[in-house]
């Protein structure tokens, strides 16, 4: 085998092994979109949890038609479980901004009024929430 040949070898074993870690990270991010964003969209709840009784089950539409109201039901207090959570999530969490405000100095309150805008902003597709202005939510008590 001469040296030429040798080297084009090894360019088309690294093109092949490029284009394999591209593909898996293509693919890679198509998956973990779906898991992440898609997935967990609450609004999807009850059809998910539906079909996968159906499917598992392998239900009648007599049957689906029978537990349909029941699934509504579930699925509308688990979206009301879920937005109570997250309510009282952000409240303990202002209220110990609130206290930690207190031992700051006025640059780190900066700071920290820009991560509670941040963390709002990200938040906010998911739905209404209620807001509160930077300045209120960090002032010392």
């Amino acid at each position: 085998m001469n040296r030429a040949l040798q080297w084009k070898l090894i360019a088309g074993f690294i093109l092949v092994f490029i284009a394999g870690g591209m593909t898996g990270a293509f693919f890679g991010a198509v998956h973990a979109r779906h898991l992440f964003f898609e997935f967990h969209h609450p609004g999807l709840m009850g059809v998910r949890m539906r079909d996968r009784l159906r499917t598992e089950l392998k239900l009648t539409p007599e049957q689906v038609a029978k537990i349909s109201p029941i699934i509504d039901k579930t699925a509308a207090q688990l979206a009301e479980i879920r937005k109570e959570t997250g309510r009282r999530v952000h409240e303990i969490m202002i209220g110990a901004h609130r206290e930690m405000a207190a031992n700051l100095t006025e640059d780190q309150r900066l700071k920290l009024q820009e991560i509670e805008a941040r963390h709002r902003h990200w938040g906010r597709p998911r739905g209404p929430r209620e807001s509160t202005t930077p300045e209120a939510s960090l002032t010392p008590q």
